[in-house]
């Protein structure tokens, strides 16, 4: 299987910043721009309180409650329509650049990338901003043609490791570490690259070839963890769940963001599934590409109709092969079939 080879990086020291994560989160309001615009319009359909007729995908205005990772007061942060504005309104409320935040985990300060702020956020869901904190700077040779990393990336320029692969060297070094970002291999910059870009980067690494890769970990605050939950949170069996809601805020790349109904047991092996196919094809994990994906699919009637429709959009770039949509149209079918219906 894959394997690392390297030498043991001197570790930078890391300046540590006290600070307690705040675990008694106050719940998620909807704030609606006015409460004017309430009954019927001139066509005869119903609106909102914000004029919005019945079926349009414009939200009203939602808030979502944040935190820095390593602890920090809570915020609020609204106005935004993609993750860049996101990450945008995230630094104004800390005062740091938006350049500083790596990713985003929803409803957990820990480094868990399972949990991973990607093109959905459940209405509900309590966001912990994780910001860069040391480097470190690795000498490996490449060994074997596949290194055992699986890449993702924040939606604003930065790619990282979401999983190291079980078994691999890799995974047995310990500054290797999934939640990485991968900012240099070499002295070619990593930065404003895609995911699948990162991967081919280090998939063109010829074998027995000695390279440096340069990794910045998320900040890690060792004085803080998991904290019990409070006596008045423990007497409020009212007070809410953290993402436990059903209905999500999808961030899209091309329009504005939609409220969604959560994915179904089927949409969600689905996507599951088609993760695992790029995972296997391209190194990356992705889970709004495999959205892109799923809903790509849709409405087609056979793989002919798939691969036309993926080379007449925005996915050409990746450069599947036919082969590879072939599998990718497998996964949907037996998705739609109910073959993959998690249980």
């Amino acid at each position: 299987m894959p394997i690392f080879g390297g030498k043991k990086p001197k570790s930078p020291d890391l300046s540590i910043n006290g600070g307690v994560v705040n675990e008694n989160l106050s719940k998620m309001s909807n704030n609606n721009n006015n409460n004017n615009n309430r009954g019927e319009n001139t066509n005869g359909n119903r609106s909102d309180s914000n004029g919005n007729k019945s079926g349009q995908t414009v939200p009203p205005k939602l808030v979502f409650q944040c935190q820095l990772a390593e602890g920090s007061h809570t915020a609020q942060v609204s106005n935004f329509s993609n993750i860049r504005e996101l990450y945008e309104r995230i630094g104004e409320n800390f005062n740091i650049p938006a350049s500083e935040i790596l990713y985003c985990t929803l409803n957990t300060h820990k480094v868990d990338m399972d949990r991973l702020l990607g093109g959905q956020i459940g209405l509900d869901d309590f966001i912990f901003i994780h910001r860069k904190g040391q480097r470190k700077e690795l000498e490996m040779t490449k060994t074997d043609e596949y290194l055992g990393l699986t890449i993702t990336d924040n939606g604003n320029g930065y790619a990282f490791i979401k999983k190291v692969k079980e078994g691999s060297a890799a995974h047995q070094i310990k500054f290797i570490e999934a939640g990485d970002h991968i900012e240099k291999i070499n002295n070619e910059s990593m930065v404003g690259l895609r995911h699948f870009e990162v991967a081919k980067t280090l998939k063109d690494i010829k074998l027995g070839t000695t390279f440096i890769i340069r990794l910045i970990e998320p900040f890690k605050n060792k004085s803080i963890g998991p904290r019990s939950e409070s006596s008045s949170r423990k007497s409020s069996p009212s007070m809410p769940s953290y993402g436990s809601g059903k209905e999500t805020l999808r961030i899209r790349k091309k329009g504005p963001p939609v409220v969604e109904s959560m994915p179904t047991d089927v949409i969600k092996a689905a996507l599951d599934r088609i993760n695992g196919l790029l995972e296997s094809f391209m190194g990356i994990n992705d889970n709004e590409l495999a959205n892109e994906i799923w809903d790509l699919a849709q409405l087609k009637t056979n793989p002919h109709e798939f691969v036309v429709a993926i080379d007449n959009s925005d996915l050409k770039e990746f450069g599947f092969s036919d082969n590879f949509i072939f599998d990718l149209w497998g996964a949907v079918s037996d998705a739609q079939a109910g073959r993959l219906a998690k249980v």
